[in-house]
Formats: C-alpha cells, sequence, structure tokens
C-alpha cells in the first residue's frame, strides 16, 4: 500500500479514536471510552506500528478530554499498554488468527493492562476500577466487531489491502 494511503488511514482511525474519546461508558473509573473502538478496527487495515499508534493516541484524546483525572505520566504509560495492546493485536490478526487476536485485545487491555495499578497507585484503587475498564473493553470489542465487516465493505474496491 502507498505511504500517503496509509498515512491517510492512520490519520482517519486516531480522528475516530478522538470522537470516540467524547463517548464515556459510565463505569469506574469514569473515564473509559469508546476511543479503543477504532484502534482495535485498524489491525484489519494498517499496520502494527501505525494501528499501536492509533490506539496509544485514541487513549490520550479520553485521557485530555477528561481532564487527566491520573498525572501525566500515568496517561502516558496507559497510552504506551494501549500501542502494545493495539500492535501485538495486528500481528496477530495479520497472521491469520483473527479470534485470537480479538481474544488478546480483551486479556490485555481488559484485564491484565490495569494490574500495574495495583502496585503503582493500590490494590483498592485496581479492585475498584478493573471491572470498569473489563466492561469497557468488552463493550468496545463488541462495537468493533460489528462495525469490522461493515467497513471491509466499504473499502472493497478502493485499493486498501484488508485482513
Amino acid at each position: 500500500m502507498k505511504k500517503t494511503r496509509l498515512l491517510v488511514l492512520t490519520a482517519m482511525f486516531v480522528a475516530l479514536s478522538v470522537i470516540g474519546s467524547f463517548i464515556k461508558i459510565p463505569v469506574p473509573p469514569g473515564t473509559p471510552a469508546l476511543d479503543s473502538v477504532p484502534a482495535f478496527i485498524s489491525i484489519a487495515f494498517i499496520p502494527a506500528p501505525l494501528a499501536a499508534a492509533a490506539g496509544a493516541l485514541g487513549h490520550m484524546a479520553t485521557a485530555l478530554s477528561s481532564g487527566f483525572p491520573l498525572t501525566l505520566p500515568f496517561h502516558i504509560f496507559i497510552a504506551l499498554e494501549m500501542a502494545v495492546v493495539v500492535g501485538v493485536a495486528a500481528i496477530i490478526y495479520r497472521k491469520g488468527m483473527k479470534k485470537l487476536a480479538w481474544a488478546w485485545i480483551i486479556l490485555s487491555n481488559g484485564v491484565l493492562s490495569p494490574l500495574p495499578f495495583y502496585f503503582l497507585l493500590s490494590p483498592a484503587m485496581y479492585f475498584a476500577v478493573a471491572p470498569g475498564i473489563l466492561v469497557a473493553t468488552l463493550i468496545n470489542v463488541v462495537v468493533g466487531l460489528i462495525l469490522l465487516p461493515l467497513l471491509k465493505k466499504a473499502f472493497v474496491g478502493t485499493g486498501v489491502e484488508v485482513s
């Protein structure tokens, strides 16, 4: 795929993540949003590093639109976690293991990503936010799985390689 097309697709997924960051999911800690849906969908359309960037920037947009309830270093850490979640998912997805990629997203984003905060903040904080993050992850995945086939159809004949 041409570099310009990749850049435009990446920018589109980042922009959609920013839009999704304004659609909050009402679970503790109060900041989860639909910012992950575009990043999760991007694994079928753009290479892993670009999908990872879309995931990280989507989280930063949510953090910004929520007023950075944690400090900036924590949000940078979470954005890096999101980059790993989406980047690894893209690699797995592109190897044809699509169900495993979605399972990885649920496990890594919904269960493993909040785990460092058990040690960084407190066990109470972890147990307070982890269920909400898992629920938000599941909602983002379900919305992504609903929209992905529609987007694949929309990109037919456009020259965009879809996995």
